[in-house]
């Protein structure tokens, strides 16, 4: 007589995919955090990884709302663009294909900062 396989209660539960932004998509985003802080117009940075989006926040202050949010939306990649800096406000600053180009909406507050 054989002994029937153990029955689970639940089961196994499927890993959700997230959205994350790559090595050398941080790479590029560090740079200009650091160009910023060392500038003194930036201090802290959070990042989240979700379901449908990935978001690297900047503050000004930690217990602040973030000034500039980073998103990586890749549902978006064929329409708007993958990439989008985002404001305090909500309001979409640029939105593209290439990361360093939408970056730039963000270098341009560094050149005024220095001077």
């Amino acid at each position: 007589m054989t002994t029937p396989p153990p029955t689970t209660l639940h089961p196994p539960l499927k890993a959700t995919p997230q959205v994350a932004f790559h090595r050398t998509e941080l790479t590029v985003i560090l740079g200009l955090y650091g160009r910023m802080v060392a500038a003194g117009e930036w201090r802290d940075y959070g990042i989240s990884s979700l379901r449908e989006v990935a978001v690297f926040s900047v503050f000004r202050r930690t217990a602040e709302n973030p000034i500039y949010r980073i998103e990586k939306r890749p549902k978006l990649r064929n329409k708007q663009g993958l990439y989008a800096v985002i404001g305090m406000d909500g309001q979409v600053l640029k939105r593209g294909h290439d990361l360093k180009t939408v970056l730039r909406v963000l270098e341009r507050k560094l050149i005024r900062a220095v001077e």
